[in-house]
């Protein structure tokens, strides 16, 4: 009999009624990464998060132990000999994990002593990549709520005068010499500029139900590839890494479309001619976020992400990237990231800025479409 079961099957331990999920079901469908120590030390049981998470089998855990997984002055040693040590839970956030091997990873961990068990101990692991998201959400769409505010704004107050401006410089250029000429063309192409700009700022005003329909995210992902490889990224090699077997999403296509154009545009910039970008799809079990409307908790299992090799943004600007007119890029409006925030929030879903190994990926989180 393994620990796990001896401990299962323990004395006193209430039978399971009727209909209720074994715990060992129960153990793996938990989303956060769990270790449980025996008095020992060593690992009774892993869930399939903490595999994941550790890269190693629960199997091979138990053999070789957990300990060899962290260099000797890792904060994961430290807590856990302090928790036996001091018979109390820990906690600590936002640490760096650094796994034998070079694999860093930052994180929160706890760790716990089971209820009349003495010197048995719970480890969980909480990868701060997803908490970031779940904290960032309301950040996305207060900023999106900002956007309107000035868009809409910007929008009535500027763009109406500018046609008669380029107009009057139209008017102008007829009765002119050369140099005139010159001046009046200036004017129009500056008019038209700030007209575009204008044009994109009106996406954030459009606060009309969306449309949605049942897609595939891989039919919307090779579209946006075909207009990408056929305009600004001529020169940049794709790369897919799909998963197969996702079920499909309620989307507003066209807008998904906008969005993931604008992150594989920024990808683009970033990886300049010859770059790599790798575009991948995955179902991540567990993740859920409370939705800003109705206050339930939602699931977000499908992860699309945009993966660029380029120098990620500013360290200054990180936790700003999807705040309107704020930009890595010289010369860049800081309005693209704003409006994928407000598209991927009018879906339900959240977006965010990671950077590990030298990649920057972008990592967008959608809800599935409702069974029919």
């Amino acid at each position: 009999m393994t620990k796990g079961a001896a401990i299962g099957s323990a004395s006193g331990s209430a039978p399971r009624e009727a209909g209720l999920p074994h715990p060992a079901d129960v153990w793996n469908a938990l989303p956060a990464p769990m270790l449980l120590l025996a008095p020992d030390g060593s690992v009774a049981l892993a869930n399939s998060a903490a595999e994941t998470f550790l890269n190693i089998s629960q199997a091979q855990l138990s053999d070789k132990g957990w300990e060899l997984l962290f260099p000797e002055d890792s904060p994961v040693r430290a807590l856990v000999q302090d928790a036996v040590e001091s018979r109390t839970d820990i906690a600590a956030y936002d640490l760096m994990i650094e796994f034998v091997g070079g694999r860093r990873v930052r994180a929160d961990i706890l760790v716990g002593r089971l209820p009349d068990r003495e010197g048995w101990l719970a480890i969980s692991f909480q990868p701060r990549a997803v908490t970031s998201i779940v904290d960032r959400q309301v950040g996305q769409q207060g900023a999106a709520r900002s956007a309107v505010g000035v868009a809409a704004m910007l929008a009535h107050e500027i763009k109406n005068p500018l046609s008669g401006i380029r107009g009057a410089a139209q008017l102008l250029a007829d009765s002119t010499d050369d140099e005139g000429r010159e001046l009046t063309s200036l004017i129009v192409s500056e008019v038209d500029r700030i007209r575009a700009l204008i044009d994109r700022m009106e996406g954030f005003t459009d606060t009309r139900p969306r449309i949605f329909s049942r897609e595939n995210i891989h039919s919307i992902l090779g579209h946006v590839k075909k207009i990408s490889e056929t305009g600004f990224a001529k020169g940049v090699q794709f790369r897919e890494r799909y998963d197969p077997s996702l079920p499909p999403i309620s989307c507003d296509r066209d807008a998904l479309v906008q969005a993931f154009l604008n992150l594989v545009k920024n990808a683009s910039e970033a990886s300049k001619n010859n770059g790599v970008i790798t575009l991948t799809t995955a179902f991540r079990h567990g993740l859920r976020v409370r939705s800003s409307g109705s206050g339930a908790r939602v699931s977000l299992p499908l992860e699309v992400c945009v993966i660029d090799e380029g120098p990620g943004a500013p360290p200054g600007i990180v936790d700003h990237l999807f705040d309107p007119f704020v930009s890595a890029r010289e010369g860049g409006t800081g309005l693209g990231l704003a409006l994928v925030a407000k598209i991927i929030g009018d879906h339900g879903g959240v977006v965010e800025y990671d950077r590990q190994d030298g990649r920057t990926i972008m990592r967008v989180l959608l809800p599935l479409a409702a069974e029919e």
